[in-house]
């Protein structure tokens, strides 16, 4: 692997901001149950991490996105859909993400999860990548801020090739410098 810079977080920085989030959200709880909603295949190590930080009963649902180009009316438009949704009615709901980028996906969600008409309902992502945002959308908690030009890779995001999850670090680079071995791309 070459030694190619570009912006990282390490395992060591991502637990003690994982963890001060935590104590953000436990204060916020007051005690209370939360439900948190675990947006998969991208959110799950930054969940797993957040949950054990937050102090208060936490019960777990995963929802899965699949997003489907469709024909409708002869035109062509991209549509999201989710699996079943958990009952909320009356809960307080954290819905957790990796990474908000456009937030198109997460409003989506945070809607559709508003249907249930739950007492409040909040964002967790580990990365807001605000530059892109298309629609009016801020998470009420994120690890980092960057910029939108990068793909990370580690702590459960993976390549274009589906490898690097389990890297305990984030590292950033350009779609570009990532190599079909999982690696970037030797110089």
């Amino acid at each position: 692997m070459s030694a190619r810079s570009g912006p990282s977080f390490s395992a060591a920085r991502i637990a003690a901001r994982v963890a001060v989030l935590g104590r953000e959200i436990t204060r916020n709880c007051d005690g209370r149950r939360l439900d948190v909603v675990v947006t998969l295949d991208r959110g799950f190590v930054f969940a797993a991490d957040l949950i054990r930080q937050i102090a208060a009963p936490v019960v777990c649902h995963f929802v899965r996105e699949d997003v489907r180009d469709v024909e409708h009316g002869g035109h062509a438009r991209r549509e999201v859909f989710f699996g079943s949704r958990p009952e909320l009615k009356g809960c307080d709901v954290l819905l957790v993400d990796a990474v908000l980028e456009s937030g198109v996906i997460q409003e989506f969600l945070l809607r559709r999860l508003g249907e249930s008409q739950p007492r409040s309902i909040r964002l967790a992502v580990l990365l807001d990548k605000p530059a892109r945002r298309r629609v009016g959308l801020e998470p009420d908690y994120f690890g980092f801020r960057t910029a939108s030009k990068d793909i990370w890779v580690g702590y459960g995001l993976a390549a274009a090739n589906g490898t690097g999850r389990n890297l305990r670090q984030l590292s950033a680079g350009e779609r570009s410098a990532f190599a079909k071995g999982g690696g970037r791309k030797k110089k």
